[in-house]
């Protein structure tokens, strides 16, 4: 008598589960269909996830080895954590799990191999200026036998810490921090975590598309996020190449300007490729307001124009702050022209083929070609440099024709430093472009950007 409701329980399964069957395939939540495959590993069991979680790791072992090398490759591969010191940079990579404290910025990196260790890394792209450095928030890497903290919030990415330090000059923002982040993480293919140790809602305004372009993840600001971090693996510090620059050779490899310039283009939704594509000859000149101003800039205009060219006069610190905007007027310009200064780190929004004149004021000859000469050539950019004579410039009436500071540029640098030399040079003039010399160098910009598709 007991056995007759048993085999009716047993007799019903077939038939419970012919009738549960189709929402097997039906997401509870969602109410979406759910792909056979996705189905399949409701039974397949963790053996699958684990599989791929392995596969993860794997691949990001290897994205993290590419930054470093020689002896630090092998100590990373042996001890999962290495440093690679530069002449300008220095980064640390660990390839295990790691603990990151954002309420004191230290990162724990458990390991039996050693007694506990602790190094101080500065996560900044530049550290030669030993007295800037000492401005930054110090990450303290703890590795060793140690018992870390426990986990509040786990992730399944590495964690990448760097330093914003130095915003309010585009030259250093770009040299020294969105280069070096595009170099240090574009390889991860947005699969990293960004935390800013120094957040600046101003940076994350100005260069949120090239954030969001290298991550797919919220920037941490670890001020407002003090709590405990898991990660899979880390990169304290930003690469660096040099100035304006990508080397195809150096750590990690295989990234060039011209591969930071399509990643531009994608990240600023920029409309032209080439300088072709622009049918009527477009100049931005870039206008300044306190030091190395063009006092006579309204004839320079005026002959501009009378050349041929549709002329943009840009001064307002407000449109070249606008980064998604200011880029998108540069890249639809087909010269540049400015007298030495940041402004012109914009040169690397114009399309190819375009030109950026520079006006080389007196004194500045070797920076004028380091940063934004030589770079420019490697942006496939033509680079034009008009070098003043003494006449036009304003240090002439202060200082008179026979004084080292007109004669010998080089002996102020020698005896005075860089910062006297930048006094006089780059703080305390300015210039009046001789017109007819200053024509030839603009009708030689128009002669290579126009008529080129016909």
């Amino acid at each position: 008598m007991e056995k007759e409701p048993r085999r009716l329980v047993f007799g019903a399964i077939p038939i419970v589960f012919l009738l549960i069957l189709p929402l097997l395939f039906v997401d509870f939540f969602w109410g979406n269909v759910i792909p056979y495959d996705q189905w399949i590993q409701y039974f397949s069991g963790s053996a699958t996830a684990n599989s791929r979680f392995e596969d993860q790791q794997k691949s990001f072992d290897h994205l993290l080895a590419r930054l470093v090398r020689g002896e630090d490759r092998r100590k990373l591969e042996v001890t999962g954590f290495a440093c690679d010191t530069a002449v300008h940079s220095v980064v640390c990579v660990a390839n295990q799990p790691v603990r990151i404290e954002t309420s004191t910025m230290k990162v724990y990196i458990p390991s039996n191999r050693t007694l506990q260790q602790e190094t101080v890394v500065y996560p900044h792209a530049r550290q030669e200026d030993k007295n800037f450095v000492k401005t930054l928030t110090p990450v303290r890497l703890i590795y060793g036998n140690i018992t870390p903290p426990a986990c509040d919030y786990t992730h399944d990415v590495p964690a990448v810490i760097f330093s914003s330090k130095g915003m309010g000059n585009v030259f250093h923002e770009f040299n020294e921090i969105v280069i070096p982040l595009f170099v240090t993480t574009r390889q991860f293919e947005s699969r990293v975590f960004f935390i800013l140790e120094d957040f600046k809602p101003s940076f994350m305004n100005k260069y949120g598309k090239v954030v969001s372009h290298l991550s797919n993840y919220e920037v941490m600001n670890p001020a407002a996020n003090r709590s405990v971090h898991c990660f899979p693996g880390f990169v304290v510090g930003l690469k660096y190449h040099n100035n304006l620059a990508l080397n195809f050779s150096d750590i990690p490899g295989g990234y060039s300007m011209r591969d930071f310039r399509h990643f531009l283009r994608e990240a600023y939704n920029l409309k032209f490729l080439h300088v072709s594509e622009i049918k009527r000859p477009r100049l931005i000149l870039l206008s300044r307001r306190n030091t190395r101003r063009f006092l006579n800039e309204d004839e320079m205009v005026a002959m501009m124009k009378e050349l041929g060219f549709q002329v943009i006069v840009v001064s307002r610190s407000k449109i070249i702050s606008d980064l998604n905007k200011f880029a998108n007027m540069i890249n639809s310009c087909s010269v540049l022209v400015g007298a030495h200064g940041a402004g012109l780190t914009n040169e690397m929004f114009l399309p190819a083929g375009a030109v950026m004149v520079q006006v080389e004021l007196l004194g500045l000859g070797w920076a004028a070609d380091t940063y934004y000469g030589d770079p420019a050539r490697a942006m496939d950019v033509h680079y034009l440099k008009y070098k003043i004579e003494p006449e036009e410039s304003s240090l002439l009436k202060l200082y008179g024709r026979n004084h080292s500071v007109i004669t010998d540029p080089g002996y102020l640098f020698d005896k005075g430093g860089y910062r006297a030399a930048r006094q006089v040079y780059l703080d305390m003039q300015n210039v009046r472009i001789n017109l007819s010399r200053f024509r030839e160098t603009m009708v030689e910009a128009l002669s290579l950007v126009a008529d080129l598709d016909s």
